[in-house]
């Protein structure tokens, strides 16, 4: 089995893209040092771009925050909720609490539905599900109650001493001793495909890192691109998974970037800290 088939039988796992709110957490020559080609006056370029957007950043936030001053100074009616678009917030509070750690209490709407997906999304493809404990913990935080038996045990007949050693783990999912395992999905936008007052059906676009960081390492860390499809229900004030699906793509083309060490992937997983998502 591949890396591409494990993440095709789901085992990690309308409108607008999905924004993200404040973070909750921080070589040498070995498997991840390979090069891909760069092309001629490409670095030159790419740093000139880079001054220039931040130059513009800067303009940007000095103007919003000037406008911001002088609206607050102009007196008169309240304040316009900002309307919902492609790349712009809400304007509302996305989440109402958090349960080990997963955001809860999404609002019953279509971007409250997008803002449950995205954030299931997130432990759904992360390592804790190599561990039994957490991954059931996960399954019932995130999980529709009738749903949670039914994945525990497809999940338990999926996760098996055959397919640990498939990613590099030892038989019973452990690290082995050297190693930091790593697998990690990050949401890049949300879209409904359905939406009742009590279900939902929410496609989620991800990024995703999978594979074990070590100087020796045979399985190294890389990154795929698939869209997960959830089936929500509104249950008991929240909404919760009912089922889920996956399947490869949309992935862009692979850029020029010099792919990091071991030590590099495995320091940056340690210390960047993931997000809560909201639409």
């Amino acid at each position: 089995m591949s890396l591409d088939d494990e993440r095709n039988d789901g085992l990690f796992g309308g409108s607008g893209e999905t924004r993200t709110r404040l973070p909750e957490g921080e070589g040498g020559d070995d498997v991840y040092g390979a090069r891909r080609s760069a092309r001629g006056g490409r670095t030159s370029s790419r740093s000139l771009v880079t001054v220039v957007g931040v130059v513009v950043l800067l303009i940007a936030a000095i103007a919003f925050a000037n406008r911001g001053g002088d609206e607050s100074s102009a007196g008169g009616g309240d304040a316009k909720t900002p309307d919902a678009a492609a790349t712009a917030p809400s304007g509302r509070k996305p989440v109402g609490g958090k349960a080990d750690g997963i955001a809860t209490g999404f609002a019953k709407t279509e971007q409250g539905a997008q803002s449950a997906a995205a954030n299931f999304a997130v432990p759904l493809g992360s390592a804790e599900m190599f561990d039994k404990g957490k991954r059931d913990a996960i399954l019932r935080t995130v999980m529709a109650p009738q749903s949670v038996a039914k994945f525990q045990a497809e999940l338990d007949k999926a996760y098996t001493a055959p397919f640990f050693r498939n990613v590099g783990l030892n038989e019973d999912g452990s690290t082995p001793n050297g190693y930091q395992f790593i697998s990690r999905t990050s949401p890049i936008g949300t879209k409904v495909t359905d939406f009742s007052d009590r279900k939902a059906t929410v496609e989620v676009w991800c990024s995703g890192l999978l594979g074990l960081a070590g100087e020796k390492s045979t399985k190294p860390v890389t990154n795929s691109w698939f869209t997960l499809t959830m089936e929500l229900a509104w249950i008991d004030g929240d909404w919760k998974a009912v089922t889920h699906s996956q399947k490869n793509g949309p992935a862009p083309v692979p850029g020029d970037d010099r792919a990091s060490n071991s030590d590099e992937i495995a320091k940056a997983v340690e210390g960047y800290g993931g997000f809560t998502y909201a639409r």
